[in-house]
């Protein structure tokens, strides 16, 4: 086994190296997203070639099992030949067509029977562009203008949600982002996670003027942190109370956490949710819906503006058919990603902390609980960045921040389990000594 672990593991970078050079001179950083960068962990990041099940190929030749699955998109791995049929099939008909297509009320009903919240939809291009949306729709319904937010809960660069964010802000440590107008974080409220008093005393002061509390019901972008007994629910009975839009974030939990999400996992029925990453089975595709009393205020059924070129595109609506249909027709899998993500939670040693809900995982290097931003701040950054580069040495590709989930996808095996469970102890290992 051991000698398998390591004709996984990397060769050279070199043909890697050349084009991160290459692509600085045309693209910020050298990337098309920050945290793809390798800046928090160090080194330069692995170009890749192609994807099969659940590995990666680089340009230089190197396999990896994948545990970032393009974000969580991939919960049934790369290249699965349903969707890769559905696409062929969507592009002999054309990619593009500006005009509405049968396939967008079919993916609308599909989201629908596994969101019954979700009482009508909207297609977008992107979780961005959906949370971007919903809270307009939000502050249009409630016709007030604050919205709040929790500490290391990210919803998209949107302009006023760029407080205090997770994901790759908190990965770079960023302060709140330059070039966003006081104007417009001045109507965003940023809370503790899993503080409910504090949300509590927020809408005492402010109720009146609270259009709506925005949440990822599982935090995926400080890491894996997990709503404790009693917040959701809290969320839940305090923006009734106040006749506040509670918005679901599900942009990463959709369909991954459970076939309805962390709102069918944990009970909790928002007014509003976004949707994103697997719905588009790894094609660029969100959605954002809710109440039929809320959604009727969108253009053109009512007066908020919100529209896309290519949103409900036909390419991407017909890989998110094929994937939400084999979801519905494999309910199976969930006890597989379930048992898989265990496994791996299993392996962390005495002094590492770990999040799960699902297929979502953090291993966080501290001996603290990690319940919200500021305890997952505890971690140390720098033995996290030995660990991940033990393990990519070992053929396992992680998410490069210590601020990210890591997603199990039903293509892993039993034997990529397995090696992936070897190759960590070897790493953890190294990382704490």
């Amino acid at each position: 086994m051991q000698e398998q672990l390591r004709k996984l593991g990397p060769v050279n970078h070199d043909i890697s190296q050349k084009l991160f050079e290459r692509a600085q001179l045309s693209i910020p950083g050298g990337v098309n997203s920050p945290v793809r960068a390798f800046r928090s962990v160090g080194g330069s990041p692995a170009f890749i070639a192609r994807g099969e099940g659940s590995h990666i190929f680089d340009v230089d030749g190197n396999e990896f099992i994948d545990y970032i699955g393009s974000w969580g998109p991939l919960l049934i791995g790369h290249r699965h030949p349903e969707i890769l049929e559905a696409l062929y099939e969507a592009m002999t008909r054309g990619t593009s067509f500006g005009a509405p297509t049968e396939q967008e009320i079919e993916l609308a009903e599909l989201i629908r029977s596994f969101f019954p919240t979700c009482e009508m939809v909207r297609l977008t291009s992107s979780g961005t562009e959906a949370t971007m949306s919903a809270l307009r729709v939000a502050r249009g319904y409630t016709n007030r203008d604050i919205t709040i937010k929790f500490e290391g809960c990210y919803h998209g660069h949107v302009d006023s949600l760029l407080v205090k964010a997770g994901s790759g802000v908190a990965t770079l440590g960023l302060p709140d982002s330059p070039g966003v107008p006081k104007g417009f974080s001045d109507t965003t409220m940023t809370l503790p996670f899993n503080n409910v008093a504090a949300v509590e005393e927020a809408f005492r002061l402010h109720g009146d003027k609270i259009a709506a509390v925005i949440v990822e019901p599982v935090c995926g972008n400080m890491g894996c942190v997990i709503p404790q007994p009693g917040f959701l629910e809290a969320l839940r009975a305090i923006t009734h109370r106040y006749e506040s839009v509670l918005i679901f974030d599900e942009v990463m939990t959709g369909f991954r956490v459970s076939r309805g999400g962390a709102q069918q996992l944990f009970g909790i029925k928002p007014d509003m949710t976004t949707l994103g990453k697997i719905i588009g089975g790894g094609l660029p595709i969100a959605a954002y819906g809710g109440k039929r009393e809320i959604m009727t205020y969108v253009a053109p059924s009512g007066p908020i503006y919100q529209a896309g070129t290519l949103s409900g595109n036909p390419m991407a609506v017909s890989a998110g058919l094929a994937m939400l249909r084999h979801i519905d027709k494999h309910p199976e899998i969930y006890e597989q990603l379930n048992r898989s993500t265990a496994q791996l939670a299993a392996c962390a040693p005495e002094g590492i902390t770990v999040n799960r809900v699902g297929s979502m995982m953090t291993w966080f290097f501290t001996d603290q609980e990690v319940t919200d931003y500021e305890s997952a701040k505890t971690s140390n950054t720098a033995r996290f960045g030995k660990f991940f580069h033990a393990m990519l040495e070992r053929g396992v590709y992680l998410p490069p921040s210590q601020y990210e989930a890591l997603f199990v996808s039903a293509a892993h095996t039993q034997a990529d389990i397995d090696r992936t469970v070897e190759a960590a102890a070897e790493s953890f290992a190294i990382a704490l000594h």
